[in-house]
């Protein structure tokens, strides 16, 4: 399968809120639904995220079809839009991602990996020096994936989301 990298179109916010939801909220130590009820709100709502000037969500589609949608990823142009706790929103001269899901039909096929490094190129293109993301203990796969990306652990950006431990990583560009 091929797989087409864009930005999200507003008919497919419902969509992609509802595909993040269901791969959070069924990841083993993840807080459910009810104990953070205003941050799966928020994933309902993914797309108005871009109304914030440099700010994309980034969708993965079939190739063959395109309104199959394998994953996606919040881009930040400018931290202080970042939206997290911590230190992360003050960091200059970085883009930041956030929310990255994948459908569970489509793990295994670099759906995850596509959308990381098209956030990549994004934030080159844009000139800055460095990308940052959290992740926490229960997204290892995806935290393997950052690693071997490039990405290192940095412990200045790690904060607590009642209860949740986040951790923050980097990738000098």
């Amino acid at each position: 399968m091929g797989i087409l990298i864009r930005d999200i179109r507003r008919q497919e916010w419902s969509q992609l809120g509802q595909l993040i939801i269901d791969v959070y909220s069924r990841l083993d130590g993840f807080p459910t639904i009810d104990e953070q009820p205003d941050y799966y709100r928020m994933l309902a709502d993914i797309g108005q995220l871009t109304c914030q000037p440099e700010t994309r969500i980034l969708v993965a589609v079939d190739e063959q079809d395109p309104t199959k949608l394998l994953g996606g990823v919040v881009y930040f142009g400018d931290m202080a839009d970042y939206g997290s706790g911590g230190t992360a929103t003050s960091v200059e001269n970085a883009s930041g991602i956030r929310l990255l899901a994948v459908d569970r039909e489509a793990r295994g096929l670099g759906v995850g990996k596509a959308l990381t490094e098209k956030c990549l190129n994004v934030a080159r293109e844009s000139g800055h020096a460095q990308v940052v993301l959290h992740t926490t203990q229960a997204m290892k796969v995806a935290w393997g994936m950052y690693e071997r990306l490039g990405f290192a652990r940095s412990e200045d950006l790690d904060f607590d989301q009642q209860g949740l431990a986040v951790y923050g990583f980097r990738l000098r560009l």
